[in-house]
């Protein structure tokens, strides 16, 4: 039911949440972008809503979608056989972790425990595996789209993928966001220096990519993400 009124709302001319205006940005900056052979990763698939965009703009594209929850993941593998669908938690080292489930809200579950917008979910810990980006692709394997929402994981996830970055310069769609990133001791000025000052990207707000307004300065991103203004953003190479 929950996701049959998602997808109704969707359809409303006004985006009636932060997370659905983010969804119709996404999509938007995929149209814009990914050609028909792009290769996309989705990391924190889900149920596979931005996976089917992948699909749908770059059919002759490969794919690889990562989630670690075990019946999400079986569900992607089942309809996804077009895909690589992986049982893992990317993150910048190979092991065995504690994975907080939210069963009551599966969406906020991730490696640590985050703010959550309702007082008393229901959460579950389970063992995943965790890996490297770079340690899971295949050698030689091109990527150009990145999506990453994994509930304040980001940072990990991109720290473990400096190669697959650095080689192939792909444009990422990141979550970003006060009440989940800081729980993982990650500050934005950290991701900053991440993606710009090592990586040489840049980053932009999803709607001044889409408007080719000028990249953020560290000022401004961090300014964002303390006001709270922002939790969705755009690195890319330009």
């Amino acid at each position: 039911m929950r996701s049959f009124l998602r997808k109704i709302v969707y359809h409303f001319p006004i985006a009636l949440t932060k997370n659905i205006q983010y969804d119709r940005q996404t999509k938007k900056v995929m149209e814009k972008w990914c050609k028909k052979d792009s290769n996309c990763l989705d990391i924190g698939a889900h149920k596979g809503e931005v996976l089917d965009e992948m699909l749908k703009l770059s059919p002759n594209g490969s794919h690889y979608a990562f989630e670690p929850i075990p019946y999400l993941f079986k569900a992607l593998a089942q309809k996804y056989t077009n895909c690589t669908v992986l049982n893992l938690a990317l993150s910048n080292e190979k092991g065995q972790v504690e994975f907080q489930w939210v069963k009551s809200n599966p969406a906020y579950s991730g490696l640590r425990k985050r703010t959550y917008a309702r007082s008393h979910e229901e959460i579950v810990q389970i063992k995943v595996a965790t890996d490297r980006l770079d340690d899971v692709l295949p050698s030689g394997h091109q990527v150009d789209f990145i999506k990453i929402d994994v509930e304040g994981g980001e940072y990990a996830v991109l720290s473990g993928a400096e190669s697959t970055i650095t080689n192939w310069k792909p444009m990422i769609v990141f979550e970003h966001g006060l009440g989940a990133a800081d729980c993982y001791g990650v500050s934005p000025e950290m991701m900053f220096e991440l993606l710009v000052g090592k990586y040489g990207m840049s980053i932009f707000t999803l709607y001044g990519k889409l408007k080719n307004r000028k990249q953020l300065n560290k000022e401004e991103f961090v300014q964002l993400f303390y006001q709270g203004k922002e939790y969705y953003f755009l690195a890319c190479y330009e």
